[in-house]
């Protein structure tokens, strides 16, 4: 009998590497045209102008420019007034 008998498994022990989320340009950097601006899970910051929106919700460039972030009240679905962050290029 020189061995381990009856180990148990193992269970949640996978781990994923993380997305790399967030700001990856701030207010006032220069950008060219198709750069990430920001990375996100959802629409927490929106497009404004000299910006475009992909399918996963990552903010892109449309144009060379400055970046500026601001902030603004927009319209829900159910009516109510919010403030979000609009990013846009100039």
């Amino acid at each position: 009998m020189s061995h381990v008998k009856a180990g148990g498994t193992a269970k949640n022990v996978h781990d994923s590497p993380g997305q790399r989320l967030g700001v990856k340009l701030y207010g006032g950097q220069k950008v060219k045209t198709g750069q990430v601006i920001v990375r996100q899970v959802g629409m927490t910051k929106r497009p404004g102008n000299g910006t475009k929106m992909s399918r996963n919700y990552t903010i892109h460039a449309a144009k060379d420019g400055i970046v500026q972030f601001s902030t603004r009240k927009f319209r829900s679905f159910s009516g109510k007034s919010i403030r979000r962050t609009e990013v846009t290029v100039k």
